[in-house]
């Protein structure tokens, strides 16, 4: 195995993954550095485990609202089994087999940049041609709350690879992971409790998180929201949470779901003159500016912390790194080939709680915010034949944010059971400004739940056909 490769890749995730592939693709000699497991958090502790959790979940929960279907019980053991099979067990040895099938390399260990294009892995020295891409990721946030640290609380990892379903778990956060692990563990019988400094799914549509609040509340979730935490003491087998006004939370387990922190902090970011711990600022070509060599993509570079658009990002970075290494022309331009326009204005998200949260684009307040000419068009997903159809007394809402000026569609949101499958026509629409003349003609199949975009349009008018 050589040392001298065109490029080196910090981090085995998904992200990683595909830099290297794209840049070995284009014809360049790669290969990846990863003290872990290859695939990265993704296929091992975050999206496909958790997932894994949930489906079985609201599988059981649609059979349920459908009149005529009775019986139907959840096995947590299966469903932790069934987990574990999309976790390969935590093992990598098919992520290993297709870096070999991709020409790519694999060095074991802690990587740390000690020059300009040098990569130090233990005792050994890599060194790169043409390019380092730095891919990760990002760890789990412990927020500074007294005896939190000290509680051995569980983090995103250990609640989706739990070896078994706690009588009780306190849920500490408000966003993302905070929603779906409840979802989770609600489903598989733990009586939950989830504390939010504020409301639900800050960020996406205020609505958003009011529904999902009901839908948690409705399987028995405990939603305490602007409820601050005070302290967290481990009691024994158990843990004890207090809250702003002094009360105490018991529980088998507590789970800090507050957020990220760049894994930056010890992969040598100094050498080359930045500051380790922080997010890497890059260019739209996910290129570090001042640098000529070095890159950040996906979480690390605090862009957008989600799998699908880090893998966006990695697909652009791959291939702009083999462009600069021939020195042909970069497609640098906005929705060019070599840059990730979309994150910045047209980025969907699957959130799948009770009930599933799909948005893309921009929120009514972001697009103000943006200095956008807005109209928000807001219509009753349940009022849909093919929402009713789906489950009875079907609740859900869709929401529209149109650019006046332009009459293209600024942001998507939907809310509801199964909505995540709604999602991809509304991200063409928002990423392609498809004029609203035109998705009149985008006849909407009968009857389906995607009838909803029918009725948006007539809600916004019958003029902007």
């Amino acid at each position: 195995m050589s040392d001298e490769y065109d490029l080196i890749v910090l981090g085995g995730g998904p992200v990683g993954e595909n830099v290297a592939d794209r840049a070995v693709q284009g014809g360049l000699t790669a290969v990846i550095v990863e003290s872990e497991l290859v695939g990265g958090e993704c296929s091992y502790w975050a999206c496909m485990p958790s997932k894994a959790l949930l489906r079985p979940i609201q599988a059981l929960r649609a059979a349920q609202h459908v009149k005529g279907v009775s019986g139907g019980t959840l096995s947590p053991a299966d469903v932790l089994a069934r987990r574990d099979s999309f976790t390969s067990h935590w093992k990598d040895d098919g992520q290993v087999d297709w870096l070999n099938g991709a020409g790519i390399d694999l060095v074991r260990g802690h990587g740390r940049l000690t020059g300009e294009r040098e990569v130090t892995v233990g005792g050994r020295v890599l060194r790169a041609r043409q390019a380092v891409a730095i891919s990760t990721g990002t760890d789990a946030t412990i927020p500074g709350i007294p005896g939190l640290a000290d509680a051995k609380p569980w983090t995103s990892r250990e609640a989706t690879s739990a070896d078994h379903v706690p009588e009780s778990l306190a849920i500490i956060g408000g966003g993302v992971v905070a929603v779906e692990m409840a979802t989770a563990y609600a489903g598989l019988g733990a009586s939950v409790t989830l504390i939010a400094r504020s409301g639900l799914l800050g960020g996406m549509e205020p609505f958003a998180g009011e529904r999902v609040a009901d839908g948690l509340r409705g399987m028995g979730v405990d939603v305490r929201l602007n409820t601050a935490t005070s302290a967290v003491r481990r009691d024994g087998d158990h843990v004890v949470v207090t809250v702003g006004d002094g009360e105490e939370i018991t529980a088998s387990e507590v789970l800090a779901a507050t957020g990220r922190t760049p894994r930056s902090g010890d992969i040598g970011l100094e050498t080359v003159g930045l500051e380790p711990g922080r997010y890497i600022e890059v260019d739209d070509t996910l290129r570090v500016p001042g640098s000529d060599w070095l890159y950040a993509v996906g979480d690390v570079n605090g862009r957008v912390l989600l799998t699908h658009q880090g893998k966006y990002q990695a697909r652009a970075a791959g291939d702009v790194i083999a462009a600069r290494s021939r020195g042909e022309v970069v497609a640098d331009q906005p929705w060019g080939r070599h840059v990730a326009t979309a994150d910045h204005a047209a980025v969907p998200q699957v959130v799948f709680s009770e009930p599933e949260v799909a948005s893309v684009g921009l929120t009514a307040d972001a697009a103000r915010a943006a200095g956008h000419e807005i109209e928000v068009v807001d219509y009753d997903l349940g009022w849909v034949a093919g929402s009713g159809l789906h489950a009875d007394g079907y609740q859900g809402q869709a929401r529209m944010i149109v650019d006046t000026e332009r009459e293209v569609l600024l942001g998507v949101t939907f809310v509801g059971a199964d909505v995540a499958e709604l999602l991809q026509a509304a991200t063409i629409a928002v990423t392609g400004e498809v004029p609203i003349s035109r998705l009149w003609h985008a006849v909407p199949a009968y009857p389906t739940m995607n009838e909803v975009w029918l009725r948006l349009l007539e809600a916004y008018g019958r003029q902007s056909a």
